[in-house]
Protein backbone atom coordinates (compact mmCIF):
# COMPACT_ATOMS: atom_id res chain seq x y z
CA UNK A 1 0.00 0.00 0.00
CA UNK A 2 1.01 3.87 -0.67
CA UNK A 3 0.62 5.89 1.97
CA UNK A 4 1.30 9.67 2.24
CA UNK A 5 1.61 11.30 5.60
CA UNK A 6 -0.08 14.25 6.13
CA UNK A 7 2.09 16.86 7.95
CA UNK A 8 0.37 16.44 11.63
CA UNK A 9 0.87 12.62 11.01
CA UNK A 10 4.42 12.66 10.08
CA UNK A 11 5.05 15.24 13.46
CA UNK A 12 3.10 13.00 15.55
CA UNK A 13 4.88 9.06 14.31
CA UNK A 14 8.61 11.32 14.56
CA UNK A 15 7.51 12.45 18.02
CA UNK A 16 6.31 9.00 18.70
CA UNK A 17 3.12 10.19 19.96
CA UNK A 18 0.43 8.15 21.03
CA UNK A 19 -2.38 9.84 19.64
CA UNK A 20 -1.50 7.86 16.11
CA UNK A 21 -4.06 4.91 16.40
CA UNK A 22 -2.81 1.17 16.29
CA UNK A 23 -3.52 0.58 13.06
CA UNK A 24 -1.83 3.26 11.49
CA UNK A 25 0.80 2.84 13.59
CA UNK A 26 1.39 -1.15 12.04
CA UNK A 27 0.84 0.33 8.98
CA UNK A 28 3.19 2.72 8.53
CA UNK A 29 5.77 0.39 10.53
CA UNK A 30 4.98 -2.35 7.73
CA UNK A 31 8.15 -2.62 5.65
CA UNK A 32 5.82 -3.62 2.51
CA UNK A 33 4.42 -0.19 2.07
CA UNK A 34 5.43 2.39 0.68
CA UNK A 35 5.04 5.62 2.84
CA UNK A 36 5.84 9.16 1.07
CA UNK A 37 6.56 12.14 2.92
CA UNK A 38 5.86 15.42 0.42
CA UNK A 39 8.81 18.06 0.03
CA UNK A 40 5.04 20.40 1.09
CA UNK A 41 5.22 18.85 4.27
CA UNK A 42 8.66 19.91 5.24
CA UNK A 43 7.56 23.41 3.57
CA UNK A 44 4.33 24.10 6.01
CA UNK A 45 7.09 22.52 8.93
CA UNK A 46 9.67 25.35 8.18
CA UNK A 47 6.69 28.10 8.18
CA UNK A 48 5.41 26.78 11.02
CA UNK A 49 8.80 26.89 12.91
CA UNK A 50 9.04 30.69 11.30
CA UNK A 51 6.25 32.18 12.50
CA UNK A 52 6.52 30.23 16.14
CA UNK A 53 3.58 27.48 15.98
CA UNK A 54 5.75 24.64 16.23
CA UNK A 55 9.66 23.71 17.53
CA UNK A 56 11.38 21.57 15.30
CA UNK A 57 14.88 21.65 13.80
CA UNK A 58 14.51 20.99 10.02
CA UNK A 59 17.30 19.05 9.55
CA UNK A 60 16.44 16.70 12.46
CA UNK A 61 13.26 16.33 10.65
CA UNK A 62 15.18 15.33 7.47
CA UNK A 63 17.41 12.66 8.93
CA UNK A 64 14.63 11.06 10.89
CA UNK A 65 12.45 10.42 7.40
CA UNK A 66 15.23 9.24 5.89
CA UNK A 67 16.21 6.56 9.24
CA UNK A 68 13.13 5.68 8.66
CA UNK A 69 13.49 4.87 5.51
CA UNK A 70 10.08 7.02 3.75
CA UNK A 71 10.05 8.04 0.52
CA UNK A 72 10.23 11.62 -0.64
CA UNK A 73 7.77 12.96 -2.41
CA UNK A 74 8.85 16.50 -4.78
CA UNK A 75 5.83 18.56 -6.28
CA UNK A 76 5.64 18.05 -9.84
CA UNK A 77 3.88 19.54 -12.49
CA UNK A 78 1.09 16.42 -12.81
CA UNK A 79 0.46 17.91 -8.62
CA UNK A 80 -0.26 21.01 -9.90
CA UNK A 81 -2.52 20.59 -12.69
CA UNK A 82 -4.62 18.12 -10.73
CA UNK A 83 -4.65 21.18 -7.86
CA UNK A 84 -5.86 23.52 -10.26
CA UNK A 85 -9.44 21.22 -10.61
CA UNK A 86 -9.80 20.36 -6.97
CA UNK A 87 -12.46 21.73 -5.30
CA UNK A 88 -12.21 24.16 -2.44
CA UNK A 89 -13.75 22.55 0.35
CA UNK A 90 -11.64 24.23 3.11
CA UNK A 91 -8.29 26.97 2.86
CA UNK A 92 -5.53 24.94 3.37
CA UNK A 93 -3.35 25.15 0.92
CA UNK A 94 -0.53 22.62 1.98
CA UNK A 95 -3.46 20.03 2.36
CA UNK A 96 -4.66 20.97 -1.03
CA UNK A 97 -1.57 20.60 -2.39
CA UNK A 98 -1.16 17.13 -0.62
CA UNK A 99 -4.42 16.21 -2.06
CA UNK A 100 -3.97 16.92 -5.18
CA UNK A 101 -0.28 14.46 -4.61
CA UNK A 102 -2.19 11.63 -2.99
CA UNK A 103 -4.59 11.67 -6.00
CA UNK A 104 -1.96 11.90 -8.85
CA UNK A 105 0.64 8.98 -6.86
CA UNK A 106 -2.67 6.76 -6.18
CA UNK A 107 -1.66 6.92 -2.67
CA UNK A 108 -3.84 6.74 0.35
CA UNK A 109 -3.78 9.81 2.34
CA UNK A 110 -2.84 9.47 6.46
CA UNK A 111 -4.85 12.41 8.15
CA UNK A 112 -7.52 13.50 10.77
CA UNK A 113 -8.40 16.27 9.05
CA UNK A 114 -11.98 16.59 8.67
CA UNK A 115 -12.57 17.88 5.07
CA UNK A 116 -10.74 15.11 3.05
CA UNK A 117 -13.36 12.70 2.77
CA UNK A 118 -14.60 15.06 0.37
CA UNK A 119 -12.11 15.28 -1.85
CA UNK A 120 -12.09 12.23 -4.32
CA UNK A 121 -9.27 10.37 -3.09
CA UNK A 122 -8.50 7.12 -0.52
CA UNK A 123 -8.04 8.10 2.88
CA UNK A 124 -7.45 6.98 6.10
CA UNK A 125 -7.82 8.89 9.76
CA UNK A 126 -4.96 8.90 11.88
CA UNK A 127 -5.67 9.37 15.50
CA UNK A 128 -6.29 6.84 18.31
CA UNK A 129 -9.99 6.61 19.07
CA UNK A 130 -10.97 5.99 22.86
CA UNK A 131 -11.82 2.35 21.57
CA UNK A 132 -8.26 1.55 20.22
CA UNK A 133 -5.85 1.94 23.06
CA UNK A 134 -2.39 2.34 22.78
Amino acid sequence: MKLLLDTHTLIWWLDDKPALSRSITALISDPSNDVLVSVVSLWEIVIKVRVGKLRLDINTVVADIESQGFGSLGIRPAHLAALTNLPKHHRDPFDHLLIAQALVEGATFVSDDHYVHLYPIRSLACSAMPSDPV
